[in-house]
């Protein structure tokens, strides 16, 4: 009965965040790749390429709430531990999440990703009959060779790193030694992404939340502002209109349109922030950043606290294990403040490692737009979702936010138990970290004395060369 109704349980939340993820992506995939006006065929497969991305965003939001749920279920446990309403919440239960998402998400990554876009890529084999049948076939045969090759290249690896019988011969045993070791690459690559992604990511929050929000006026008359943008606005409109009726002007149209699109965008922010109340103006924007600076120094000092530990105590290291406690100890030293802290600072973590890698160049061009976003590109932002939120467990434990272990398969990485890996992972996020939020924070003070003294009006100085065979 207990596993019944944790089976119960786990489906009933899944099918919750699969119908969440079902909405997400309806509102950024493009219609014109799901109408069945032209091809009932294509129509279908991106139906099922819809379907199966839709799962791999329903895993990866799993993957993000697992270390959450597990603390916040630890601490009710703690508080009424013989109240009968919250039996359903074990151990039991908490092992079975942390055992499925692991198990979907390497599915998903390994297999349902690959298939789908494999699937809307493939047309048949030459000379076969057309239909779902062929593209099922043909998308099977490329997913084998495909997987031949990562685990060609997996097993020369392995083989090159442990050089020695006992390890050549494990190399044979594909369940208790291959896959965990292929896992243990996975890991590695999505914790390594989030070392690169979160310490941009948290100097870049202070950005985004500074164009979310409206700014406080600064020795500004906003009044004088908006008034000269409605002007300017009125002018272009009127070059515009008068360039289209007269034909010995030779304006550039193109450019004007340009011009007047952006003074509009201009005068909209201006509008908003002028209807913008005085509590909104001059109190929320600095409440945001404080509570901002607040998180990320916070983050920095466990990270920093956790480097002296590992240094003097090696129950530190991230571990893992088979049996989940729960409700016994609070694995916080402030009690529920501090488990409920953990909890903000890791989905305050998981949101600007997104925030971070949507705004690397390298990654740009991946961000969805609204009713606009192909097929391939909705297939790309769920596999780099499912890689960061897989990982991010992981990437919690090892830099000390959590004190709660690891469970399942997420503790059998082999790099988790050397301690040069794991120490150097900490030092440089704690470098990264702080040299990103020093250098933005720096540059956003600087540019906004500069804009609230009005210095940025000033014509740039200009030197002059005082020889001529030299240059400036």
């Amino acid at each position: 009965m207990p596993t019944l109704l944790c089976l119960q349980i786990c489906a009933l939340l899944f099918a919750s965040l699969y119908i969440l993820c079902h909405f997400i992506i309806t509102h950024f995939k493009k219609h014109t790749d799901f109408t069945a006006v032209h091809d009932d065929e294509d129509a279908a497969v991106n139906r099922i390429a819809l379907g199966l991305c839709t799962f791999t965003l329903a895993v990866a939001l799993g993957a993000v709430l697992l270390l959450p749920f597990s603390i916040i279920s630890n601490e009710v446990l703690l508080s009424f531990p013989q109240n009968y309403y919250i039996q359903w919440l074990n151990g039991s239960l908490i092992h079975g999440l942390w055992n499925l998402v692991f198990l979907f998400s390497n599915m998903s990554l390994v297999f349902l990703m690959p298939f789908a876009y494999f699937f809307t890529e493939s047309e048949g084999f030459a000379g076969s009959k057309k239909g779902i049948m062929a593209r099922v076939y043909e998308t099977s045969v490329v997913l084998l060779l495909l997987t031949l090759l990562v685990l060609g290249m997996v097993w020369v690896a392995s083989a090159i790193v442990g050089n020695n019988a006992a390890s050549r011969q494990s190399l044979y045993d594909l369940w208790e030694y291959y896959l965990p070791y292929l896992y243990s690459c996975i890991s590695l690559f999505g914790v390594l992404l989030l070392l690169l992604c979160t310490p941009f990511g948290l100097s870049t929050m202070f950005t985004v939340t500074g164009k979310l929000l409206v700014k406080p006026r600064l020795l500004e008359d906003l009044d004088e502002q908006l008034s000269c943008t409605r002007f300017e606005e009125a002018a272009v409109s009127h070059r515009i209109h008068s360039g289209n009726a007269s034909c010995w002007l030779n304006l550039d149209m193109e450019m004007l349109r340009e011009q007047f699109f952006a003074i509009r965008s201009k005068r909209r922010k201006l509008e908003l922030r002028h209807r913008a109340s005085p509590w909104q103006r001059n109190l929320g924007y600095p409440l945001a950043m404080l509570g901002l600076l607040a998180l990320t120094g916070i983050s920095v000092l466990i990270v920093c606290f956790h480097v002296l530990e590992l240094l003097l105590d090696d129950a530190a290291m991230p571990r893992g294990i088979q049996d989940a406690s729960l409700g016994q100890v609070s694995f916080s030293i402030f009690g529920s403040f501090g488990a409920a802290l953990q909890v903000v600072l890791i989905f305050y973590l998981m949101v600007s490692s997104v925030v971070g890698f949507y705004s690397s160049p390298l990654f740009t061009r991946l961000l969805p737009e609204r009713q606009d976003t192909p097929l391939t590109k909705i297939i790309g932002n769920c596999v780099s979702l499912l890689v960061l939120s897989s990982a991010l467990p992981v990437f919690s434990r090892t830099l000390g936010i959590t004190r709660f272990d690891l469970l399942g398969d997420f503790g059998r990485f082999n790099w988790l138990g050397n301690f040069y890996i794991v120490f150097l992972y900490n030092m440089g996020f704690a470098g990264l970290t702080t040299l990103c939020l020093v250098k933005r924070v720096s540059w956003a003070v600087q540019a906004e004395l500069i804009r609230a003294f009005g210095l940025h009006k000033l014509p740039l100085p200009v030197t002059r060369c005082r020889s001529r065979s030299k240059p400036c």
